[in-house]
């Protein structure tokens, strides 16, 4: 499965590699792009473990940029 979110006051893009690094290497992530010109995330993983991968995904941002915020 493959989704876009949403973001909300993500700062800046240094802050977006890091948030893509590290989603990059949650278990079952296949793919993950974290774009601050769009201040969008999309997320590609095993439809199995998906929304598991989004909740990880949530408190990495979180841990990265405590103010940012996903839609989801």
């Amino acid at each position: 499965m493959k989704k876009k979110f949403k973001l909300i006051d993500l700062d800046c893009a240094n802050c977006a590699a890091k948030m893509e690094e590290a989603i990059k290497q949650i278990d079952g992530v296949t793919d993950a792009s974290v774009s601050f010109m769009t201040q969008k995330m999309m997320i590609e993983a095993d439809d199995t473990v998906f929304d598991q991968v989004v909740e990880e995904a949530v408190k990495v941002i979180a841990k990265v940029e405590p103010d940012c915020q996903v839609v989801l």
